[in-house]
């Protein structure tokens, strides 16, 4: 009884956090999907199912498509840049591991905003980009790198791929080095050995790391606003003029509830692989 007093005044905290930051808010947007927008905006307490019928036009589903699929691309590209410099790191020696690590993370140690707008300085007409590629003779003329889909997926893949990199890191570290050791002692080439045995042990270092980068993609609004110019709308973008410019609270909390319903599917499906790998590793 003792202990469970203490589980539970340890807890607290936690589960009180939780609750007001996350369950509560998640419980108004669900409830307030299922009233009438007021005549000047806001709620107007009349039940209906009329938003969920709304979202599922296909106007609306084409946004949801063509942000999973942005959101998607940001993700492989995000996986495919950050798995080899994960692999470096454990690779080098132990006491550098460390400060390889921090150069990691070292973007996030400046403002969101303020890494996004540098890409626009970067990507623009007159940036650094196109002045290189002029300057190589590589195009006569400056390219469109700015305000498109190429803009927003250089900026989710730059802002989120150090979360990628710490993640397989995770499962690179955790790795016993005798079965590398094994694999190369029984004549197996290196890239035998990566995809039969490195690669299985991580993959759910890999999972992880995209299902983060896919969540927080596929609701960004910062960075299709910025590096899209407005011209891309995606989900998180939608959302937001819900709320914000059209007043329609109702119809955004129901959007809402569809994207929240997108990353909790997506969630599960990476906490069954994770219990499902971790099942097999203790089995062999």
């Amino acid at each position: 009884m003792r202990n469970t007093l203490k589980s539970v005044i340890l807890l607290a905290p936690g589960l009180g956090w939780l609750a007001l930051f996350m369950v509560i808010p998640c419980a108004l947007i669900f409830t307030y999907a299922f009233f009438e927008r007021g005549v000047y905006g806001g709620i107007d307490y009349i039940f209906t199912f009329e938003n969920f019928q709304r979202a599922a036009d296909p106007l609306y589903l084409g946004i949801f498509l063509r942000s999973a699929k942005i959101a998607g691309l940001a993700t492989l590209f995000a996986i495919l840049l950050a798995y080899p410099a994960a692999y470096a790191i454990t690779r080098a020696p132990q006491r550098y591991q460390t400060a390889l690590l921090i150069f990691v993370i070292l973007p996030f140690w400046s403002n969101y905003l303020i890494r996004t707008y540098a890409w626009i300085v970067m990507l623009n007409r007159e940036g650094l980009i196109n002045q290189s590629l002029i300057g190589l003779g590589v195009t006569s003329e400056p390219l469109p790198l700015l305000y498109n889909n190429f803009a927003v997926i250089v900026g989710l893949v730059y802002n989120y791929t150090p979360f990628v990199v710490l993640a397989i890191y995770s499962s690179l570290n955790r790795i016993n080095r005798e079965t590398i050791e094994a694999s190369e002692d029984l004549g197996a080439p290196g890239f035998t050995t990566f995809r039969r045995v490195i690669l299985p042990q991580t993959i759910t270092g890999v999972a992880a790391g995209g299902v983060f980068v896919f969540v927080l993609s596929i609701g960004n609004f910062i960075t299709p606003d910025l590096l899209g110019g407005g011209r891309l709308q995606m989900v998180g973008n939608l959302i937001y003029d819900q709320f914000l410019s059209a007043r329609d609270w109702p119809f955004g909390a129901a959007l809402s509830m569809f994207l929240i319903a997108v990353m909790m599917a997506l969630l599960f499906t990476q906490a069954v692989l994770t219990n499902r790998a971790a099942g097999e590793g203790r089995a062999s």
